[in-house]
């Protein structure tokens, strides 16, 4: 690498560490402006009827449809709503049960400002978060969110960077307090996410993915081990449930048993399936979810759980192949 390649690529370095730099201390001085305010736009989230209607202009517009995106996937709904269409008929998406909250660095945004007094006039709640607490749009506000910074990141100081960096921080800050406050747990995130890994692991009910019907491998405690072992091969989940007549399981029987038996020099011709089955296995209820199953097996060193209804009866099996297609482990 030559001198100037080095040079450059020193500088690429020290403008990236310095832009880090630069936002992180942003979001430090956004952290010890926080007071009373704050804690009274929690509340008044908290107290909404309607939704959080979010809007903001140019990079702040960017900030706040994640901000309302973000909300609304943490318990609080919320959209946004872009400043100019409001002026054009979308402004009619809000109602007085509503809370705004609105982002501008400058807090001066010609389309933002078009539409504060009709805001007012609705008697919307109004949270602003602005680099500029003297503002338009600060004066209009229930509460207001100080998000201004010493400089941004941008070397011109223009680009906006850290400002908009702190808006991102703040908003993020508010969805957390408003997501503890409301109680709100892994289940109900898995609802607002049920295409995600979380969703997955804590919606995916054992209906939804054990083995029925043909699939499952049951005799009677009556028959021989030839037919127990046949009904296994046949089934290939290498084991099998023994139940009465009303398919409630009174055992079951694995290839360990087998193996077990096998090393202990049993004559196993003549045995039957309730001499060599193990009593009381591990069964769940078939509206348990799958990830309950899992536990279980990691628990028991097992690789199949039984599923049962709500008579009791046999109704199902999952092993470790069947929670891995469902993305559950």
């Amino acid at each position: 690498m030559n001198t100037n390649a080095t040079t450059q690529h020193a500088h690429i370095l020290a403008l990236a560490r310095q832009t880090m730099e630069i936002e992180a201390q942003a979001i430090l001085s956004v952290q010890r402006q926080l007071g009373d305010q704050f804690v009274h736009a929690v509340q008044g989230v908290l107290s909404v009827k309607g939704r959080v209607v979010v809007m903001g202009m140019g990079k702040s517009g960017h900030i706040g449809r994640k901000i309302a995106a973000t909300l609304a996937s943490t318990g609080t709904p919320a959209f946004f709503v872009h400043p100019a269409e409001a002026s054009h008929g979308d402004l009619g998406m809000v109602t007085r049960d509503d809370l705004v909250i609105a982002l501008s660095n400058s807090g001066e945004s010609e389309e933002l400002s078009a539409i504060l007094p009709l805001i007012k006039r609705l008697g919307v709640m109004l949270l602003a978060i602005t680099g500029n607490p003297q503002s338009t749009l600060a004066n209009y506000a229930t509460w207001v969110l100080d998000s201004s910074v010493e400089k941004e990141a941008c070397p011109m100081n223009l680009a906006p960077t850290a400002s908009t960096t702190a808006q991102l921080a703040l908003g993020d800050a508010l969805a957390v307090a408003v997501l503890d406050a409301r109680g709100f747990k892994q289940d109900d995130f898995a609802r607002s996410h049920p295409g995600g890994s979380l969703g997955r692991r804590l919606l995916t009910l054992l209906s939804d993915i054990m083995r029925t019907g043909e699939q499952l491998p049951t005799v009677t405690a009556d028959v021989g081990l030839t037919e127990l072992m046949r009904e296994m091969s046949q089934k290939g989940l290498g084991t099998a449930a023994i139940v009465d007549q009303d398919r409630r399981v009174l055992g079951i029987f694995t290839d360990g048993d087998l193996r077990r038996l096998i090393e202990r020099g049993v004559d196993l011709r003549a045995m039957r399936a309730s001499e060599v089955m193990r009593t009381q296995p591990s069964t769940l209820r078939d509206n348990a979810f799958a990830v309950v199953a899992a536990e279980l097996m990691e628990l028991k060193q097992i690789t199949c759980v039984l599923v049962v209804n709500a008579q009791g009866s046999l109704c199902g099996v999952v092993n470790s192949n069947d929670l891995m297609r469902a993305k559950v482990i």
